[in-house]
């Protein structure tokens, strides 16, 4: 197929990327490769920034792109009202308050995960923020197929 006939990313493409995400240390924080699953996104269903979708129009299949956003284009600024207080005795063995461990609630809406961000005496302080909230992230962006 000729480079003027290949299919490139448009604002209503369905498409499947393998994603690395960085931060602004130089450490990977995540990356769709290491399970060797891409992720499916679908332009212009909101599941991903504005921003961030500029970056994908125009690729074409087998491009490779690596671009950084700012913490209101990656994951969202960490929002206060996402941080919550539960007493300690309701938590398990199973699903234990120590901070650093990520515990999934059930809600109304489905499953929520948070992060324990600090226990003190009975207090348990969970943070439901996204654990890249309020980071600049670097993403490297493998398009592996246009759907």
């Amino acid at each position: 197929m000729t480079e003027a006939m290949q299919l490139k990313i448009k604002n209503d493409s369905s498409i499947l990327v393998h994603i690395t995400m960085k931060l602004s240390d130089g450490s990977a924080a995540d990356s769709t490769k290491v399970n060797n699953k891409p992720a499916k996104i679908i332009m212009g269903d909101n599941s991903i920034s504005p921003a961030f979708e500029a970056e994908l129009i125009g690729m074409s299949k087998g491009d490779s792109r690596e671009f950084t956003l700012v913490a209101k284009d990656a994951f969202g600024e960490s929002n206060p009202d996402n941080i919550h207080y539960m007493d300690i005795d309701k938590f398990t063995v199973d699903a234990p308050a120590k901070v650093g461990n990520i515990i999934t609630f059930s809600q109304p809406g489905g499953e929520l995960p948070g992060m324990i961000k600090e226990v003190n005496g009975n207090s348990v302080t969970i943070d439901f923020n996204h654990p890249l909230a309020g980071q600049t992230v670097t993403f490297v962006i493998d398009l592996v197929e246009i759907l």
